[in-house]
């Protein structure tokens, strides 16, 4: 696990290596004592097993201790969903939805402001997707962007953020149970059709942050990737701000359709030969 490229995730990073560190530390002593009784205390040695079954003084302190050492994770554990559970403050939201096998990002508010008909699909890009098909013949360690292998974890339109900004994700599926997971944020979040969760973050660096689904959603479940692109603040608001135009530009008007009426006929002079009388 790496410290991540947010605020929060942090967070876990510190709880991973504490609790880790308890383990080893557990797992060292209860293994010593195990190898200690094993071979200095074996029966080829002369060694004779004690007769006494109970004290309560070595029970009650192998029970206080675990006990004490669970409290204090749970305590360290709490605080940390606590904050992260706390989405006020909020200087953006963004409307995740799942679907089969893609997402979906709406762009619901920033800065306190409104943003309407800002949104679009996600998928994974053309490049992967071609070569993933059977027999496609082409070479997946060719899949590159920049020099760096983008197999499967690249998308056609990233989720383009602000740096320095505390956004609120409400994450929801259209279909199926989903999971939005960005490793780099600290956290994943359970997308339920009918439910909305919620989650924050607060990107530190602009860079593109990569993830996938977590919940497995289907056959094409290996083919869903995230990628968050994180820009300075400047550089976004120019990006929403030509987002916003070309959401509220009008529709290039229809040609007008052919007419397809029949021409009013017109007088025409009679072929027809005139009938004369016989002659006696």
């Amino acid at each position: 696990m790496t410290r991540g490229a947010a605020e929060w995730s942090s967070e876990p990073y510190f709880l991973n290596n504490v609790a880790l560190g308890v383990c080893v530390v557990i797992g060292v002593l209860v293994f010593g004592a195990m190898f200690i009784a094993m071979f200095r205390f074996r029966k080829s040695r002369g060694a004779v097993a004690e007769k006494w079954s109970h004290n309560t003084t070595l029970e009650i302190v192998w029970t206080t201790i675990p006990v004490i050492i669970l409290i204090v994770l749970a305590y360290l554990a709490t605080g940390g969903l606590r904050t992260f559970a706390d989405t006020t403050g909020s200087e953006m939201t963004v409307k995740v939805t799942g679907y089969q096998w893609k997402w979906r990002y709406d762009y619901v508010d920033y800065k306190g402001k409104a943003i309407d008909k800002v949104g679009f699909m996600s998928k994974l890009d053309r490049e992967s997707d071609e070569t993933r098909q059977l027999n496609s013949g082409l070479d997946p360690n060719a899949v590159k962007v920049d020099g760096y292998n983008t197999y499967l974890i690249n998308v056609d339109k990233p989720l383009v953020v602000p740096v320095g900004t505390k956004i609120r994700f409400v994450i929801t599926a259209g279909d199926v149970i989903h999971s939005w997971w960005v490793p780099a944020l600290g956290w994943k979040m359970d997308a339920i059709p009918g439910i909305v969760n919620a989650a924050w973050t607060n990107i530190k660096e602009p860079g593109e942050y990569r993830g996938q689904c977590a919940e497995l959603c289907g056959q094409d479940h290996g083919f869903m990737p995230i990628v968050v692109k994180a820009v300075p603040k400047a550089e976004f608001e120019q990006w929403l701000a030509e987002q916003q135009a070309q959401a509220t530009q009008p529709a290039p008007a229809a040609p007008a359709a052919a007419s397809t009426a029949p021409a009013p006929a017109t007088a025409q002079a009679s072929d027809a030969p005139v009938s004369q009388g016989h002659q006696g």
